[in-house]
């Protein structure tokens, strides 16, 4: 096999591998999220704690490797495709949006410092599915054209 077939098909391997981590961390804080969301009225417990901090902990790894590790990537150049450098230019205000509503949850909601407020829950975590749908869409665009060939 050629040195240029073998970059290209390590290259493949590796946009794969960090769409399918992306995919299994999106799915995870769904799920999570669909949790949390469901145990309305909401009311100081342990289970509850523990649901959040977990949940917390689970937003901020997704949010930031999309940051990190998906944008990471393409603005440090690892990415050659055109079209993919396209759509990563037109999201990323709106994806930032949505990872700055992500962390601002996360500074609200996460216990390791503060005590727990649950007055406004309902309204964050509607306005944070909001902001995760969005990113969903957004995310989608970007793994589409990552993985067109």
């Amino acid at each position: 096999m050629s040195s240029q077939k073998e970059r290209t098909e390590e290259r493949r391997t590796t946009t794969q591998d960090l769409i399918d981590k992306l995919l299994a961390e999106r799915q995870e804080v769904l799920v999570l999220f669909c949790s949390v969301a469901g145990l309305e009225p909401y009311r100081r417990s342990e289970s509850l704690d523990k649901l959040l901090q977990t949940f917390c902990q689970v937003l901020i790894d997704y949010t930031a490797f999309g940051h990190f590790e998906v944008f990471g990537r393409i603005s440090s150049g690892n990415e050659r495709r055109s079209g993919v450098v396209r759509v990563a230019e037109e999201i990323y205000p709106d994806f930032v949006l949505a990872s700055e509503t992500a962390v601002a949850f996360n500074d609200k909601y996460d216990l390791s410092d503060h005590a727990l407020e649950l007055d406004h829950l309902p309204e964050d975590l509607s306005r944070l599915g909001e902001e995760l749908a969005v990113r969903v869409e957004l995310e989608d665009q970007l793994l589409a054209s990552m993985l067109a060939r």
